[in-house]
């Protein structure tokens, strides 16, 4: 498995967010992660990327557990994000944007900082801008590449986001509700770029979303979770006909993904 969660629980106070929940990921697996508001997903994401410490289990990411390790070191290992919010850099373009995304593979050895910045920087720089613009292609952004963050429209700068994500290369991408707030034409184009990037570019995907049409059109596995505990998961198939599911977290939507 790429990625395994053992046990995680995770509490605000008298509020317990996770309850003791486990599941693993295999490589090139999209999985997606369902339930009502309030329900612990996003939590979740944020104890795999490193904003939340669980108060207890485990995260393991290669056979590597994930404790002590902070969230700005976990795009070394290869782990890249999205938000639920967007958290782009709204002054600078959108390809300040995703170059940002290149950072952690940029070389800055203190010890051999000045041979490198003499002899290899520029060719460096040619690299990542190639890197950047093989992302701008593949997500068919190249109309907005010098357009300032800030003044596009919402769907656009979640592609953007998208982009920047990806730009770290990772093994593993978490994206917390990439189609949020997107009209139906945005939404079949976002949901092409995740399984692109899932058969495509070999990139395993852990994601929240809820739009049940999506989900199960898509997804290799989901899992669902409700007040902070598992419920189920399996092939969607198998969790559209779970009667606990379909009756508390699915209801009319489930009707229209069917």
């Amino acid at each position: 498995m790429l990625l395994d969660v053992e046990n995680v629980s995770l509490s605000f106070g008298g509020i317990q967010a996770l309850k003791d929940v486990s599941f693993s990921v295999k490589e090139a697996e999209l999985f997606s992660i369902i339930g009502p508001n309030g329900a612990g997903k996003t939590s979740m994401l944020n104890c795999i990327s490193g904003r939340y410490m669980p108060d207890s289990g485990d995260i393991r990411f290669k056979g590597r557990s994930l404790k002590g390790l902070k969230a700005n070191h976990r795009p070394d290992i290869g782990i890249g994000r999205t938000f639920q919010n967007l958290a782009l850099f709204d002054h600078m373009t959108v390809l300040e944007n995703i170059l940002v995304g290149r950072h952690h593979l940029m070389k800055n050895n203190f010890l051999t900082g000045m041979l490198y910045w003499i002899g290899g920087a520029q060719r460096e720089e040619l690299e990542h801008r190639r890197a950047v613009e093989d992302i701008i292609d593949f997500l068919e952004i190249q109309h907005i590449r010098n357009a300032v963050a800030g003044t596009l429209s919402y769907g656009l700068r979640k592609r953007v986001e998208l982009a920047r994500a990806v730009a770290l290369r990772p093994h593993l991408v978490l994206l917390d509700e990439p189609m949020a707030g997107m009209n139906m034409e945005e939404k079949e184009d976002m949901a092409r770029y995740i399984v692109d990037l899932n058969e495509e570019w070999g990139m395993t995907v852990v994601m929240i979303e809820h739009d049940m049409g999506v989900v199960m059109d898509i997804s290799h596995r989901v899992m669902v979770l409700d007040f902070g505990a598992k419920v189920v998961d399996g092939l969607p198939e198998e969790v559209m006909e779970n009667e606990h599911v379909k009756q508390a977290y699915l209801g009319a939507d489930l009707g229209e993904a069917a």
